[in-house]
């Protein structure tokens, strides 16, 4: 009687372009990298002996750090880096408090809005467009912002913006309506009590942002009113439709915070030596 043996593949070496979501400590020296992938999705890599100061792929493996790397992607389990070929880093978002704070709520935004093994390379592009707007000095609250609308559809968010719930009509100023999920003109705001008097400039932008991408953008220019507005629209969408909080955003959240406390306690002062 014969036997039949079984071949066991392995898998080969493949270069990838990627993005670092995030890095943490596995046992002493090992790491478990997150990597979103152009070709692959979201991939978890084990790499051994990571938090040696020598380590060969230190540089590349850097929070946001955008590479090309070789490596083994598997269908289950962990996936494992061979090398990289090329590293880009972003100094100014790893120098700013700010810019760093911002870059890691894109990233757990990200994680959070596809499964991993999810190819998707729109949201990969969007990443990494952001990533590269920020790095080059442009309003970071703003490419956050345009990043954030365009996420709400893999929440399966769909708000109305242009055009009235009730008559359809394009006339602003609008104003917003949980109820109707979209906006209301000046003739229907009767028809919602409770909407939400909201700036209309939040409103405008919000859906302008919709049709851009960080890499058409190449200045920025919005009052501060305005950018506080749109900041407590788009937070007031991910709270009555998404419903997930992230510690990266609450940390945010909290920077403004301390800075309108250090604002009131400057002018205190202020007044104070007048």
């Amino acid at each position: 009687m014969g036997t039949v043996k079984k071949t066991m593949s392995k898998k080969q070496n493949q270069t990838f372009d990627a993005i670092v979501i995030s890095v943490r400590k596995h046992k002493e020296k090992d790491a478990l990298v997150k990597l979103f992938t152009q070709e692959h999705g979201k991939r978890m890599f084990f790499v051994r002996s990571y938090f040696k100061s020598n380590h060969a792929l230190k540089t590349a493996l850097l929070p946001f750090s955008y590479s090309t790397f070789t490596g083994s992607i598997q269908d289950q389990g962990l996936c494992f880096l061979q090398d990289y070929k090329a590293s880009k880093n972003f100094r100014l978002i790893h120098e700013d408090v700010y810019r760093n704070a911002y870059a890691t709520y894109l990233a757990n935004l990200s994680d959070a809005a596809i499964e991993d093994g999810i190819k998707d390379e729109k949201l990969f592009q969007l990443l990494l467009q952001s990533y590269e707007s920020i790095d080059k000095g442009l309003d970071a609250e703003i490419i956050v912002n345009i990043f954030e609308m365009h996420l709400l559809r893999y929440f399966g968010v769909h708000p109305q913006l242009d055009a009235c719930r009730i008559c359809g009509s394009k006339k602003e100023p609008f104003d917003f309506s949980a109820r109707f999920s979209g906006v209301l003109c000046t003739n229907h705001f009767h028809e919602d009590p409770h909407r939400l008097h909201i700036n209309p400039a939040a409103i405008y932008f919000s859906r302008m942002f919709l049709s851009l991408i960080p890499e058409q953008v190449s200045e920025i220019s919005i009052r501060k009113e305005n950018k506080q507005a749109i900041r407590e629209f788009i937070d007031f969408l991910y709270d009555e439709y998404v419903g997930i909080r992230l510690k990266s955003k609450t940390y945010i959240d909290q920077m403004y915070a301390w800075e309108e406390t250090l604002q009131i306690v400057v002018k205190d002062k202020k007044d104070k030596d007048a």
